[in-house]
Protein backbone atom coordinates (compact mmCIF):
# COMPACT_ATOMS: atom_id res chain seq x y z
CA UNK A 1 0.00 0.00 0.00
CA UNK A 2 1.04 3.59 -0.74
CA UNK A 3 3.32 5.51 -3.42
CA UNK A 4 6.88 5.05 -2.70
CA UNK A 5 9.07 8.50 -3.09
CA UNK A 6 11.69 8.88 -5.77
CA UNK A 7 15.41 8.71 -4.36
CA UNK A 8 14.94 12.85 -4.23
CA UNK A 9 12.66 12.45 -1.33
CA UNK A 10 10.03 14.70 -0.91
CA UNK A 11 9.80 16.67 -3.53
CA UNK A 12 8.14 14.31 -6.08
CA UNK A 13 5.31 15.46 -3.82
CA UNK A 14 3.83 18.64 -3.08
CA UNK A 15 2.36 17.82 -0.15
CA UNK A 16 2.56 14.86 2.22
CA UNK A 17 0.99 13.50 5.41
CA UNK A 18 2.49 11.70 8.10
CA UNK A 19 0.14 9.55 10.64
CA UNK A 20 -2.71 12.64 10.05
CA UNK A 21 -4.78 12.16 13.40
CA UNK A 22 -7.96 13.68 14.16
CA UNK A 23 -9.64 12.38 17.78
CA UNK A 24 -13.36 14.24 18.71
CA UNK A 25 -13.58 12.70 22.44
CA UNK A 26 -13.45 8.51 22.00
CA UNK A 27 -14.32 9.07 18.02
CA UNK A 28 -10.88 9.01 15.70
CA UNK A 29 -12.40 10.83 12.78
CA UNK A 30 -9.00 10.55 11.23
CA UNK A 31 -6.60 7.80 12.15
CA UNK A 32 -2.72 7.68 11.08
CA UNK A 33 -3.18 9.03 7.29
CA UNK A 34 -0.34 8.80 4.85
CA UNK A 35 -0.93 10.31 1.61
CA UNK A 36 1.54 11.27 -1.24
CA UNK A 37 0.08 13.91 -3.39
CA UNK A 38 2.32 14.93 -6.85
CA UNK A 39 2.19 18.06 -8.23
CA UNK A 40 0.53 18.96 -10.94
CA UNK A 41 -2.12 16.08 -10.60
CA UNK A 42 -5.59 15.46 -9.50
CA UNK A 43 -5.67 13.37 -6.13
CA UNK A 44 -9.06 11.27 -5.39
CA UNK A 45 -10.16 11.24 -2.04
CA UNK A 46 -12.81 8.02 -2.06
CA UNK A 47 -14.95 7.41 0.97
CA UNK A 48 -18.53 7.39 1.95
CA UNK A 49 -20.10 10.31 3.80
CA UNK A 50 -18.99 10.42 7.17
CA UNK A 51 -15.83 8.88 6.31
CA UNK A 52 -13.65 11.41 7.10
CA UNK A 53 -12.84 12.82 3.85
CA UNK A 54 -13.70 16.67 5.36
CA UNK A 55 -11.38 16.15 8.65
CA UNK A 56 -8.01 15.28 6.59
CA UNK A 57 -8.96 18.36 4.29
CA UNK A 58 -10.05 20.47 7.02
CA UNK A 59 -6.53 19.55 8.43
CA UNK A 60 -4.74 19.97 5.17
CA UNK A 61 -6.65 23.94 5.14
CA UNK A 62 -5.03 24.77 8.57
CA UNK A 63 -8.86 25.21 9.21
CA UNK A 64 -8.38 22.09 12.05
CA UNK A 65 -5.96 21.24 14.20
CA UNK A 66 -4.07 17.67 13.90
CA UNK A 67 -4.37 15.86 17.24
CA UNK A 68 -1.31 14.19 16.02
CA UNK A 69 1.05 13.72 13.03
CA UNK A 70 1.42 16.38 10.63
CA UNK A 71 2.21 17.44 7.36
CA UNK A 72 4.43 18.61 4.65
CA UNK A 73 3.51 21.14 2.10
CA UNK A 74 5.88 22.37 -0.62
CA UNK A 75 8.81 20.79 1.43
CA UNK A 76 8.02 22.65 4.33
CA UNK A 77 6.69 21.82 7.58
CA UNK A 78 6.24 22.63 11.09
CA UNK A 79 6.52 26.31 12.02
CA UNK A 80 8.24 27.30 8.31
CA UNK A 81 4.55 25.79 7.08
CA UNK A 82 2.28 28.68 8.09
CA UNK A 83 4.01 31.26 5.39
CA UNK A 84 3.43 28.55 2.63
CA UNK A 85 -0.75 28.21 3.87
CA UNK A 86 -1.28 31.03 1.27
CA UNK A 87 -0.94 28.70 -1.46
CA UNK A 88 -3.40 26.13 -0.64
CA UNK A 89 -6.98 27.52 -2.00
CA UNK A 90 -9.92 25.57 -0.45
CA UNK A 91 -14.07 24.71 -0.99
CA UNK A 92 -14.75 23.21 2.01
CA UNK A 93 -18.49 22.18 2.29
CA UNK A 94 -20.65 24.92 1.51
CA UNK A 95 -19.15 27.94 -0.08
CA UNK A 96 -19.28 31.43 2.27
CA UNK A 97 -21.36 33.52 -0.07
CA UNK A 98 -22.77 36.81 0.34
CA UNK A 99 -26.38 36.01 -1.16
CA UNK A 100 -27.36 39.78 -2.23
CA UNK A 101 -24.37 40.47 -3.91
CA UNK A 102 -23.54 39.76 -7.54
CA UNK A 103 -20.66 36.99 -8.69
CA UNK A 104 -18.02 39.95 -9.31
CA UNK A 105 -18.56 41.68 -5.75
CA UNK A 106 -18.22 38.49 -4.23
CA UNK A 107 -14.78 37.87 -5.74
CA UNK A 108 -14.12 41.12 -5.64
CA UNK A 109 -14.71 41.32 -2.23
CA UNK A 110 -11.90 38.44 -1.69
CA UNK A 111 -9.42 40.22 -3.56
CA UNK A 112 -9.65 43.42 -1.76
CA UNK A 113 -8.94 41.41 1.50
CA UNK A 114 -5.83 40.35 -0.25
CA UNK A 115 -5.04 43.83 -1.29
CA UNK A 116 -5.58 42.99 -4.95
CA UNK A 117 -7.22 46.07 -6.58
CA UNK A 118 -7.52 44.53 -10.46
CA UNK A 119 -11.41 44.56 -11.56
CA UNK A 120 -10.11 42.30 -14.58
CA UNK A 121 -8.19 39.78 -12.65
CA UNK A 122 -11.50 39.51 -10.74
CA UNK A 123 -12.98 39.19 -14.56
CA UNK A 124 -10.83 36.54 -15.27
CA UNK A 125 -11.29 34.04 -12.30
CA UNK A 126 -15.04 34.41 -13.17
CA UNK A 127 -14.15 33.75 -17.06
CA UNK A 128 -12.07 30.01 -15.57
CA UNK A 129 -14.99 29.04 -13.75
CA UNK A 130 -17.46 29.85 -16.26
CA UNK A 131 -19.41 32.66 -14.37
CA UNK A 132 -18.33 35.54 -16.98
CA UNK A 133 -21.73 36.40 -18.22
CA UNK A 134 -24.27 36.18 -14.79
CA UNK A 135 -23.83 40.11 -14.46
CA UNK A 136 -25.72 41.74 -12.24
CA UNK A 137 -27.75 38.91 -10.83
CA UNK A 138 -27.80 38.49 -6.98
CA UNK A 139 -25.75 34.91 -5.99
CA UNK A 140 -29.05 34.27 -4.08
CA UNK A 141 -30.74 33.41 -7.31
CA UNK A 142 -27.94 31.28 -8.69
CA UNK A 143 -28.36 27.36 -8.96
CA UNK A 144 -26.27 24.93 -6.92
CA UNK A 145 -23.77 24.71 -9.73
CA UNK A 146 -23.38 28.22 -10.49
CA UNK A 147 -22.82 28.21 -6.58
CA UNK A 148 -19.80 25.73 -6.38
CA UNK A 149 -18.13 27.15 -9.41
CA UNK A 150 -18.18 30.88 -7.84
CA UNK A 151 -16.72 28.98 -4.22
CA UNK A 152 -13.76 27.57 -6.26
CA UNK A 153 -13.28 31.47 -7.79
CA UNK A 154 -12.87 32.15 -4.38
CA UNK A 155 -10.53 29.26 -3.79
CA UNK A 156 -8.61 30.47 -7.00
CA UNK A 157 -8.23 34.51 -5.32
CA UNK A 158 -4.33 35.05 -4.67
CA UNK A 159 -3.40 32.19 -7.56
CA UNK A 160 -2.58 29.32 -4.69
CA UNK A 161 -0.56 26.24 -6.26
CA UNK A 162 -2.69 23.89 -4.30
CA UNK A 163 -6.31 23.18 -4.24
CA UNK A 164 -9.07 21.42 -1.96
CA UNK A 165 -12.19 20.42 -2.74
CA UNK A 166 -14.46 18.50 -0.50
CA UNK A 167 -17.15 17.25 -2.39
CA UNK A 168 -17.69 19.38 -5.13
CA UNK A 169 -20.32 17.57 -7.26
CA UNK A 170 -22.68 16.46 -4.23
CA UNK A 171 -26.26 17.53 -5.11
CA UNK A 172 -25.47 18.88 -8.88
CA UNK A 173 -27.57 17.49 -11.98
CA UNK A 174 -26.24 15.81 -14.72
CA UNK A 175 -25.10 19.04 -16.48
CA UNK A 176 -23.43 20.78 -13.21
CA UNK A 177 -21.02 17.34 -12.75
CA UNK A 178 -20.07 17.94 -16.38
CA UNK A 179 -19.56 21.73 -16.11
CA UNK A 180 -17.51 20.59 -12.61
CA UNK A 181 -15.43 18.14 -14.24
CA UNK A 182 -14.30 20.55 -17.07
CA UNK A 183 -13.37 22.88 -14.40
CA UNK A 184 -11.15 20.54 -12.48
CA UNK A 185 -9.57 19.11 -15.74
CA UNK A 186 -8.84 22.90 -17.02
CA UNK A 187 -7.46 23.96 -13.92
CA UNK A 188 -4.94 20.97 -13.44
CA UNK A 189 -4.22 20.81 -17.38
CA UNK A 190 -3.89 23.69 -18.76
CA UNK A 191 -3.13 25.72 -15.30
CA UNK A 192 -0.85 23.31 -13.69
CA UNK A 193 -2.38 23.56 -10.21
CA UNK A 194 -2.90 20.22 -8.14
CA UNK A 195 -5.99 19.49 -6.52
CA UNK A 196 -7.01 17.68 -3.99
CA UNK A 197 -10.77 16.20 -4.63
CA UNK A 198 -13.19 14.31 -2.54
CA UNK A 199 -16.35 12.36 -3.31
CA UNK A 200 -18.11 9.69 -2.27
CA UNK A 201 -19.14 8.70 -6.20
CA UNK A 202 -16.55 7.12 -7.44
CA UNK A 203 -17.42 6.54 -11.14
CA UNK A 204 -17.57 10.32 -11.25
CA UNK A 205 -14.15 10.86 -9.49
CA UNK A 206 -12.32 8.36 -11.90
CA UNK A 207 -13.24 10.63 -14.54
CA UNK A 208 -11.04 13.07 -13.11
CA UNK A 209 -8.67 11.78 -10.81
CA UNK A 210 -4.75 11.22 -11.70
CA UNK A 211 -4.43 9.00 -8.31
CA UNK A 212 -6.85 8.18 -5.40
CA UNK A 213 -6.98 7.12 -1.99
CA UNK A 214 -9.77 5.72 -0.37
CA UNK A 215 -10.32 6.51 3.09
CA UNK A 216 -13.03 4.63 5.50
CA UNK A 217 -14.04 5.22 9.63
CA UNK A 218 -11.12 7.66 9.82
CA UNK A 219 -8.53 5.33 8.20
CA UNK A 220 -6.44 4.48 4.41
CA UNK A 221 -7.32 1.80 3.51
CA UNK A 222 -5.02 2.11 -0.12
CA UNK A 223 -3.23 4.36 -1.90
CA UNK A 224 -2.82 4.10 -5.86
Amino acid sequence: MGRKMSKGGLMEFILTTENLTKIYGTHRAADQINIHIKKGEVYGLIGRNGAGKTTILKMICGLSTPTSGSFTFMGKSGAELSKHMKDIGSLIETPGLFPKMTAFQNVKLKCLSLGIKDDEYVHSLLEQVGLSNVGKKHVQSFSLGMKQRLGIALALVGNPKFIVLDEPINGLDPQGIAEMRSIIHKLSKENGLTIIVSSHILEELVKVADSFAIINDGKLLDEF
